[in-house]
């Protein structure tokens, strides 16, 4: 494997010579390490639970051991890279997507309880709509929020979000998110990481923490406005 051990080659910060490390990764299992950094995941550890992998098969596949053939798919998508990318050094890792027009308005998917009470969403995926904050994308739907967990201040705000994990992953943890609970409530709540595998306290500003949650979903809260 090669590998660049200064901090920086003739006068710049490797942070701005990323191109060239990526060009320098010619195993596979180079670029499935690159992935899993880029994607948040400084342990490898962290991307195989996430991923629900054992990890001594994940491990093998980080350090050459064996091979991508099989799983190959499965780590590109969950990363976010081309898969031509990461088992051939084919092309670019992230291909450049065209830029989306911001949405004018999305989906107000439910109302959504901020403590321990329940949440009521459309039979049909959809309630209402509501004008979009900067920086939304097709994805992006909203809930409102029933409740004073955050505070009185924040009963009937808007939550907005659109990066859904199943599982959850690490790089949400100590994150505000809306998240889904295997008992079938939704709730906004900072997530902590438990002691118990697959599972997450569940904490907020005035409601008593919710301990060893299980979670089917979350998705970090990306914008929180008056309704």
């Amino acid at each position: 494997m090669t590998s660049l051990c200064v901090s920086h080659i003739k006068g710049q910060c490797l942070t701005h010579i990323f191109p060239m490390h990526i060009a320098l990764m010619k195993e596979p299992f180079e670029r499935l390490q690159q992935a899993r950094k880029e994607a948040g995941f400084a342990d490898a550890a962290d991307a195989a639970e996430a991923l629900g992998i054992p990890l001594p098969t994940y491990f093998a596949h980080e350090n050459g051991s064996r091979g991508l053939s099989r799983s190959g798919k499965r780590y590109a998508d969950f990363f976010k890279v081309s898969l031509d990318w990461l088992v051939g050094g084919k092309g670019p890792a992230r291909p450049k997507q065209a830029r989306a027009e911001p949405a004018n308005v999305v989906p107000l998917v439910g109302y959504v309880g901020a403590g321990a009470e329940t949440h009521f969403f459309g039979e049909d995926g959809q309630l209402d709509e509501v004008n979009a904050p900067d920086g939304s994308s097709d994805s992006t739907v909203a809930v409102e929020i029933r409740g004073d967990s955050l505070g009185t201040f924040f009963d009937r705000w808007l939550v907005f979000y659109d990066d859904v994990r199943r599982p959850v992953t690490t790089d949400l943890i100590n994150k505000l998110c809306v998240v889904g609970l295997d008992d079938g409530r939704i709730l906004i709540k900072k997530l902590q990481k438990s002691r118990t595998k697959g599972h997450f306290h569940l904490l907020s500003q005035t409601e008593p923490p919710i301990f060893d949650a299980r979670i089917e979903w979350a998705a970090k809260v990306k914008h929180l406005v008056p309704r």
